[in-house]
């Protein structure tokens, strides 16, 4: 490693004292170089050529680096960090008391304000949590040092908010880490109800918290800021990366606690009502794709028998189960194991039978493959049968299963003349279809595409695919907007690959939209989005249609990821006022209340004010400021008087 960087070391004479600068921002050729009179700096330690002799100066730093109090502390830990991104598997720091002197640094930060506030030091606990977490990251034995250290404790500082949410991110990181060996778990889970509960929390409020902390004020605090954007991004970058670490932050939480699920621990205090509820709303989303998020943990405590029986008597869970595997998420698997692990639990299925688990999964059954996953459709049968037969009453959906699956035999002892035939009658039944829906009988229309259906042989999946992607238009104009749902994701079922028929993906949008399920209509978006560059050569221009940009701009807005915890700080904040006139006495008008709110605040009342109407015709155009268009008046007013006055003088 120090090969490598050794031409990157300089004297930290010619250094600015800024938190974003590294090793690597140095080098040996920087103007105004000259030898370091210090014994002890960092930078000249790493360019000691005498390895053994480096070794042990570098060992004695970190054991003086937390008694001292040296500006130069903060430039050597940004450094230090960038190493740890880069070379995590290199044992040479970990090995030489590393996680010690992080240990110590963190604990002389939330325990000392009068140091913490000196200098740059305020920049400390933030780069020793992250070190931490980045040697941990990829090796057991380093977690074993870290824990020997004694990290865990001065994390839990941080975890529980002593000094900002920047630090319970990294906190957060470092002990997931932690947590997912065996041979460190035990020691993490000596702190199991504390860590727990701190994770549970945080998870649940970290947007809310954020949002208003940060995002929603115009003076952010400045040390988030150069963290964020290593002194080099401008307002732009920070929005991106607060919703990039935020995003982390509950994300890394939920892994947190994956690691106790998965060993049955505090199943009591993770499967409290609420908290199951809140998972519904943790999306790892377009922002960080690589986690499953909340699904993720409810998919665990779905293999343990107290956390199925909690699960199932959760409406809100099971609804967002039934919408995630109807969806177009990545993790819609996810979505479809939970509810076959709780239809294939006794002690759980009659719970889950009465909503509407069954009609979902039965939209599925043609369903061949997801992913790497097989066989997938007929993995549900499997259930939904076992449901049917145990079932006294006879449910018309578990009717539908055993249909399907008497109709596969029979047409298995058809001749291929047989099935020809058939669809050939099919073909004619869907013109008429066709035909019909352009004279705007559009009742008509779905009957006879229902009537194609019901004969045409299963093994002609395109055919299907056609007919239950044109019923689900007929049902989007007649307003039937769950059958609009269930039409379009059968016929996504049969397309091939699956999820990729374009217009099934946008009818369904439109449908979900219809029903303000605004993140599965973005999903389904995306993913025509998606087929519209597989389907274009890489050399010519994408031209995706208007209306599916317009809905996605729609959507994007509403699934944004502080859109919630925007609107329960504007309630918040009309409470306040409100109760604020009450008590003074004062009339306010409303466009006075605007005013006194930020721009985001502003912007959420003022589209309260304005009536919605189902669909697309939701989506808001910006309004322009009232001057501007008092200028623009005039501009067009006297581009007519001298186009007038050109047509007068050309007469003339």
């Amino acid at each position: 490693m120090y090969s490598q960087t050794k031409k990157k070391i300089a004297t930290h004479d010619n250094i600015p004292k800024t938190p974003y600068n590294t090793i690597d921002d140095i080098t040996e050729d920087s103007p105004n170089t000259h030898l370091c009179s210090s014994h002890c700096c960092f930078f000249c330690i790493m360019k000691e050529p005498n390895i053994t002799l480096r070794r042990t100066k570098t060992s004695i730093y970190f054991k003086e680096m937390p008694l001292t109090d040296n500006q130069e502390h903060v430039l050597v830990l940004s450094g230090l960090w960038n190493i740890a991104m880069t070379q995590p598997n290199d044992p040479e720091f970990p090995s030489l008391g590393i996680f010690n002197c992080m240990a110590k640094l963190i604990n002389k930060g939330t325990k000392n304000t009068t140091w913490l506030h000196k200098n740059q030091n305020i920049y400390i606990p933030y780069y020793a949590a992250h070190i931490i977490g980045s040697y941990t990251m990829n090796k057991q034995e380093f977690a074993q040092i870290a824990v020997q250290s004694g990290v865990i404790p001065p994390l839990l500082e941080l975890l529980s908010g002593k000094m900002s949410w920047v630090e319970q991110r990294v906190s957060v990181r470092a002990l997931g880490h932690l947590a997912s060996y065996n041979s460190t778990f035990k020691s993490v889970a000596e702190f199991e109800t504390e860590i727990v509960k701190l994770t549970m929390n945080l998870a649940s409020t970290c947007l809310e918290k954020i949002y208003v902390e940060f995002v929603s004020k115009k003076r952010r605090v400045e040390y988030h800021r150069n963290l964020m954007t290593r002194g080099v991004g401008d307002l732009e970058m920070e929005n991106l990366k607060v919703e990039k670490w935020t995003s982390q932050l509950q994300c890394w939480s939920i892994y947190l606690l994956n690691c106790f699920a998965c060993k049955d621990k505090s199943l009591n205090l993770i499967c409290k009502k609420k908290f199951l509820n809140d998972l519904c709303d943790m999306w790892g989303g377009l922002i960080n794709q690589t986690s499953s998020a909340g699904v993720g943990l409810i998919r665990i405590l779905c293999y343990n028998n107290m956390g199925r029986k909690k699960i199932a008597e959760s409406p809100k869970v099971i609804n967002f189960l039934c919408k995630l595997s109807r969806s177009c998420d990545d993790w819609q698997y996810l979505g479809i194991e939970c509810l076959v692990l709780l239809l294939k639990d006794v002690n759980t299925r009659y719970k889950v039978i009465d909503f509407d688990v069954v009609s979902c999964l039965v939209d599925l059954i043609e369903l061949r493959s997801l992913g790497d996953k097989l066989n997938v459709g007929d993995t549900i049968i499997k259930v939904l049968l076992l449901e049917h037969c145990n079932d006294c009453k006879l449910k018309s959906n578990g009717q539908k299963v055993v249909d399907l699956k008497d109709r596969r035999e029979k047409e298995r002892l058809m001749c291929d003349e047989k099935l020809e035939e058939k669809r050939v009658i099919v073909r004619l039944m869907k013109k008429q279809g066709n035909h019909i829906f352009s004279l705007g009988r559009v009742e008509e229309a779905l009957l006879k595409y229902c009537e194609a259906l019901d004969i045409c042989p299963l093994r002609f999946r395109n055919e299907r695919m056609v007919l239950y992607s044109n019923k689900a238009q007929c049902n989007l104009l007649l307003k039937n907007v769950d059958s609009a749902i269930s039409d379009s994701t059968r016929a996504l079922c049969l397309s091939n690959p699956t999820n990729m028929h374009g217009k099934s993906l946008w009818r369904r949008s439109q449908a979900y939209d219809m029903k303000g399920m605004a993140k599965e209509s973005l999903m389904d978006c995306m993913m025509l989005v998606n087929g519209f560059v597989k389907s274009n050569d890489e050399n010519k221009r994408v031209k995706v249609p208007y209306h599916v940009v317009r809905m996605i701009c729609k959507q994007m807005d509403a699934t944004w990821l502080f859109a919630t915890a925007r609107l329960k700080s504007k309630v918040i904040h009309n409470v306040v006022v409100e109760n604020t006139c009450d008590i003074e006495g004062d009339e306010i008008e409303n466009e006075s209340k605007y005013e006194e709110l930020p721009y985001d605040h502003k912007k959420v009342m003022m589209m309260e004010k304005t009536s919605f109407m189902p669909g697309l015709s939701t989506i808001m155009e910006e309004p322009f400021d009232a001057k501007e268009g008092e200028r623009r008046k005039m501009e067009r007013a006297r581009r007519r008087l001298k186009r007038h006055s050109r047509i007068a003088n050309y007469e003339r």
